[in-house]
């Protein structure tokens, strides 16, 4: 709401410049003098609160022109489709396959969850607007967007660090594996990993919508992002900045340390392995969850540790589309095309579907 004494040019004049907040809750008021409202200053404050705030939010996507739209829609379609199929199908193997049924590959069935649901919060919002001109997003499902993202996003940080340990107990106490990572124990990390990405996401979510939006609307990416969020508000975003501060600290480089500290202590007990070959296959061992971590963590720094200015905002979408959508097709395609043990579990499943229906 704009308080002033505005004729009707003035008015015309006003509504032109502000186009980009009609879609919201926007009001231009004949206001009578003071004298005649007797508003208290906090009643008028409240009042402005209610009535000039943002419902709504405009998605710039990833390409403003038309041309290139439908070049772009069946290309991200077929991404999400392999991320989908390749996810669901390495899931369903490691159900099916008795040989699978190891810790690393229970947690590997719970990583490929966690970007069937990762890729899904945002690749059918994104395909969406491609076929269309206005990229409008309710208030509401906006923070649910991100809320998904954020919780997958910390429960993948806290899952990475799972499996490292895994591989630490692996190849630093063999004998002692079996014993150490029993199912109980990979339970009951599946289910802490879900349970902090769950909390901590919440107290992440909460404070920044509850800031006061009063326009511009605009979030120049293809998702709803917390940082483009957060430079909207028309308050002071403080006490949310520090939250999503204080999160990332702890869960994001709380689990790079465990990470860090497992593949040192991995490093050292490959270093105590005499025969060069049996190094190798130690390492071989840890290779792709080494090379997923580096990708997950390298590209998440690039995007959230970029420094601000109108060339990074160009790069962060680009970073932004490789952390969000091609992530989670890279993550099964990793573990499953130089793993021969997938690859052997595969070959006996064809069969025995193919003895099933002869």
């Amino acid at each position: 709401m704009i308080i002033g004494y505005v004729d009707d040019e003035e008015c015309n004049f006003l509504l032109c410049s502000h186009k980009i907040l009609l879609p919201f809750s926007f009001h231009v008021d004949r206001i009578t003098p003071k004298s005649e409202t007797q508003l208290s200053p906090s009643r008028s404050m409240e009042g402005d609160r209610n009535r000039t705030s943002v419902d709504m939010f405009a998605l710039l996507g990833l390409s403003d022109e038309k041309g290139v739209q439908p070049i772009l829609f069946p290309i991200f379609l077929g991404i999400y489709l392999v991320t989908l199929i390749w996810n669901m199908g390495l899931i369903i193997l490691i159900r099916m396959d008795s040989h699978l049924r190891t810790p690393m590959y229970f947690f590997l069935s719970f990583l490929s969850f966690i970007d069937i649901c990762y890729s899904s919060s945002t690749s059918p919002r994104m395909l969406s607007d491609f076929l269309k001109e206005e990229k409008m997003i309710s208030f509401i499902a906006c923070a649910t967007q991100y809320f998904v993202v954020c919780w997958m996003c910390l429960m993948e940080c806290c899952l990475l660090a799972a499996m490292a340990f895994d591989r630490y107990v692996a190849i630093g106490r063999p004998l002692q594996y079996s014993a150490v990572m029993a199912p109980g124990l990979c339970q009951k990390m599946i289910a802490g990993a879900y349970g902090s990405g769950f909390l901590s996401s919440l107290p992440e979510i909460i404070p920044c919508f509850h800031l006061y939006y009063c326009g511009p609307n605009i979030i120049p990416n293809f998702f709803c992002d917390i940082t483009h969020i957060i430079s909207l508000s028309c308050s002071n975003p403080f006490i949310s900045q520090m939250i999503l501060f204080l999160i990332t600290f702890f869960v994001g480089f709380g689990s790079f340390l465990v990470i860090l500290l497992s593949y040192g202590f991995i490093a050292a007990s490959i270093l105590k392995i005499s025969s060069i070959k049996g190094s190798a296959k130690a390492f071989n061992t840890c290779a792709s969850h080494l090379l997923v971590v580096t990708i997950f963590y390298g590209t998440g720094l690039s995007v959230y540790m970029h420094p601000s200015s109108t060339h990074s905002k160009k790069q962060n979408k680009v970073l932004s589309v490789f952390y969000v959508i091609f992530i989670p097709m890279l993550n099964p395609l990793i573990y499953s095309l130089r793993n021969k043990e997938i690859k052997e579990a595969f070959q006996r499943v064809i069969k025995r579907t193919t003895h099933l229906l002869q």
